[in-house]
């Protein structure tokens, strides 16, 4: 459920000129992954690309300009390792927000943690926000500005549930909560 709400503020713009909307999604579930409404998981420790793909996820619909996405995850069980739970695709994988076992979250693309050991793990929620303004993209993890990297510009789509990367591996329960989507 997409739920109205003032975005946190990016340094780049105000909040006033976000303009709050609902996009189109489409379920995506392969090898062991299982989607029931906003709760997603991989139920084999199948590896990531080994054996064929492992993903619970919903896909959203493509945009291009100014974007920001809003939402909350709370990973209820974690026997697996290197877990993407949010990803921002371009012409390719751009960026995926993965967890490793011990409840680190880092960027796939380049490999740098964005919150520590201990922040993600089961029964404790985290809130992602990722921005996309002009050339730049930010990363914040509860309300903490995490990553600012470059954007590469064109149209983009939102991802969010589970997948095993190419190293990574499940078992993972995870549910989603309070999805905000706006554009400018």
């Amino acid at each position: 459920m997409v739920l109205p709400s003032t975005p946190i503020a990016s340094a780049k713009t105000s909040a006033a000129s976000w303009i709050p909307y609902s996009p189109s999604f489409t379920v995506q579930q392969e090898g062991c992954g299982k989607v029931s409404g906003l709760t997603f998981q991989l139920t084999c420790g199948t590896p990531g690309h080994g054996s064929g793909y492992q993903r619970a996820e919903r896909r959203y619909a493509t945009y291009a300009g100014n974007h920001k996405f809003q939402g909350t995850f709370t990973i209820s069980s974690l026997s697996g390792d290197r877990i993407s739970l949010k990803q921002t695709f371009g012409s390719g994988p751009y960026f995926l927000l993965a967890v490793a076992h011990d409840g680190s979250l880092y960027s796939v693309e380049g490999g740098k943690t964005v919150a520590p050991a201990g922040t993600a793990l089961p029964g404790k929620p985290i809130t992602v926000t990722t921005i996309q303004v002009g050339s730049t993209f930010e990363l914040d993890i509860n309300g903490t500005r995490a990553l600012t990297q470059s954007n590469p510009g064109g149209s983009f789509y939102d991802k969010i549930g589970t997948y095993a990367t190419a190293s990574g591996h499940g078992p993972i329960t995870v549910q989603w909560s309070n999805l905000q989507f706006w554009h400018q």
